[in-house]
């Protein structure tokens, strides 16, 4: 019986069917649902959260040396984090079938850039596979560890936003028993050394050319016939755009396996037509390879090289089609994202976005909102584990010019296991005159409450070994670690009091748990507002709740959205505010 599944969904029964036996990931959207499904299978695979890509994908190819099927996921970004061992297991290759899932996000809905990660295949000389559809997420993921294990190296499993996240139907199957290799030694294949990895890339070049001619006749590319007089080829989402606003007639070359790419059964399809399109989200990565193979092609000239690709902009793009659309009259309002009612991260940035004379690093997390008006405390946001790296470069800036500026640089807990205690550690180490602050509210907020090394329990839920913060940042060298309720906001401002004019070297755990933890039990009181009090300066705005407006020019709190964390009644300049109990 077919089920409806998300693409990560299926995914997660894929690797199931297919056999793997360890997963290991890092959370990030659009993937993180891969790893959210992998613990119903936990009687037949292993599976964890890493505390950053890079581990995460050293522990599954580690796997496979071993001997057994292997998986990791990350989403685009992802993938800068975890390249070292990627790059270096094509040389070596693999054991049992390694499978890297990758999940790029056109759009930048959830994600710094678009990134294009099909070259990332290309350059790291690793084979990779799209799928189009839920089943083929699924089934895709068998063929990934087949193809791994036939031509010995790693195959990247390449999904979108769309792709990750839309569901259709998929037909569940048996999982396959996979006899785990027996574990040899074999440093010439799995020792890096130079000698070893000049003898390793001769053999992965002769793989790659085997795999080359397989493309040509690999299932997973077929050809749809249904005329001369136009041919599409395409992959991956883009493949049910197009199938959407081309005529019936038009024939298709659909790609599962485009790295490397068919060429020989490309150049067949497009001598069996008039006019060839490519139709491919973001970078022309087919169409150049396609144009260099000497083919006519039409792709990047009318197909947009940004953005989410759907069937109206392909529509308009290739036949000039505008949309016709309805005036219904109504307009949606816009609503910009906020730090949650009641979340740990808004007292600190409502003080230290007070202070003019500090600037603030931020990084990739929901703490990044504190860039957002009308806290607006946040000067950078660059990558995960930014927040103290960069930070000390204009720590390091400043001084070197003179400028009179105290720099705090901010991460959270997970990413300061995910590739903070670097940035941490570069701190001390080159003496950076800043102030590392760790944003600790128990969880991995952003990505939706994974668990993380500070968290005190493990994907599967189960209780598991929890690293203090503190601890780690004393065993650096930190000697004057300041820990500090920031809902408390005279404590949070005498804590960046103290941290500045401290003669050791200092730090900031900003602690209180995230109220969205289900595990956590908090007591419900809400704040409400004395009207005959308010005097209307409108004060509590500059918190940025979610849950305070303005009503009849009087401050006015949402019940619905309140979580009594008292900040707003902290601000207030006449005590119009209190909590009462719900």
């Amino acid at each position: 019986m077919k089920v409806l599944m998300s693409g990560n969904e299926a995914i997660a029964l894929g690797a199931y069917e297919a056999g793997i036996k360890v997963c290991s990931a890092y959370p990030g959207t659009p993937s993180t649902e891969i790893f959210e499904n992998l613990p119903k299978y936990k009687d037949s695979l292993y599976c964890e959260w890493a505390p950053n890509e890079k581990v995460a994908t050293e522990v599954a190819y580690g796997a496979s040396i071993a001997g057994v099927r292997s998986l990791t996921a990350m989403k685009h970004v992802g993938m800068n984090v975890a390249a070292d061992p990627i790059f270096t297991a094509a040389y070596s290759g693999v054991g049992g079938g390694f499978v890297v899932v990758v999940a790029d996000d056109p759009s930048l809905h959830s994600s710094q850039n678009e990134q294009d990660n099909r070259w990332y295949a290309k350059h790291a000389k690793i084979a990779m596979v799209e799928p189009s559809d839920s089943q083929e997420c699924k089934d895709f993921v068998k063929f990934a560890c087949e193809l791994s294990e036939r031509f010995d190296i790693p195959v990247m499993l390449r999904t979108v936003t769309r792709i990750a996240h839309s569901k259709s139907l998929v037909e569940p199957g048996e999982a396959v028993s996979v006899e785990p290799l027996e574990y040899k030694r074999n440093g010439a294949k799995y020792i890096c050394t130079p000698a070893n990895a000049y003898r390793s890339r001769a053999k992965l070049e002769k793989n790659l050319t085997e795999l080359a001619k397989y493309s040509n006749e690999c299932p997973i590319n077929r050809v749809e016939m249904n005329g001369g007089k136009i041919g599409v080829i395409s992959a991956s989402c883009s493949y049910q755009y197009a199938k959407e606003i081309f005529p019936a007639d038009t024939s298709f070359l659909k790609l599962g396996l485009t790295c490397p790419m068919p060429i020989e059964l490309i150049r067949d399809f497009a001598s069996k037509v008039d006019t060839l399109y490519v139709i491919e989200e973001l970078d022309g990565y087919m169409e150049q390879e396609i144009k260099a193979a000497g083919i006519e092609c039409i792709g990047k000239a009318v197909v947009p090289n940004m953005y989410e690709l759907n069937p109206q902009i392909l529509r308009e793009a290739i036949f000039g089609e505008k949309a016709k659309t309805v005036d219904v009259g109504v307009k949606a309002v816009a609503r910009p994202p906020a730090l949650c009612p009641g979340c740990p991260h808004r007292g600190f940035f409502y003080c230290i976005g007070k202070r003019k004379d500090c600037v603030v690093t931020g990084d990739i997390g929901c703490y990044t909102l504190g860039g957002a008006a009308p806290l607006s405390a946040v000067d950078t946001t660059v990558c995960m584990g930014g927040g103290f790296s960069v930070g000390a470069g204009m720590a390091k800036a400043f001084k070197a010019i003179g400028v009179k500026k105290t720099v705090f640089g901010v991460v959270g807990d997970s990413t300061f296991f995910h590739s903070g205690m670097t940035g941490a550690a570069e701190i001390v180490y080159n003496d950076a005159d800043m102030i590392p602050v760790v944003l600790d509210n128990h969880i991995t907020g952003m990505t939706g409450h994974q668990d993380n090394p500070g968290s005190g329990f493990n994907l599967l839920g189960e209780m598991a070994a929890a690293l203090k913060i503190e601890d780690i940042l004393s065993a650096y060298g930190y000697e004057n670690i300041i820990i500090v309720d920031p809902q408390d906001l005279t404590a949070m401002n005498k804590a960046i009091d103290d941290a500045i004019a401290s003669e050791k070297r200092a730090a900031i755990i900003v602690r209180r748990p995230c109220l969205l933890i289900k595990r956590e039990k908090f007591a419900k009181k809400l704040c409400l507002v004395d009207t005959a009090k308010c005097i209307g300066c409108k004060k509590c705005l500059t918190v940025g709740c979610p849950a305070i407006s303005v009503k009849d020019k009087k401050s006015c709190i949402d019940t619905s959205l309140c979580v009594g964390c008292t900040v707003c009644a902290q601000v207030c300049p006449v005590g119009a505010i209190s909590r009462k109990e719900d």
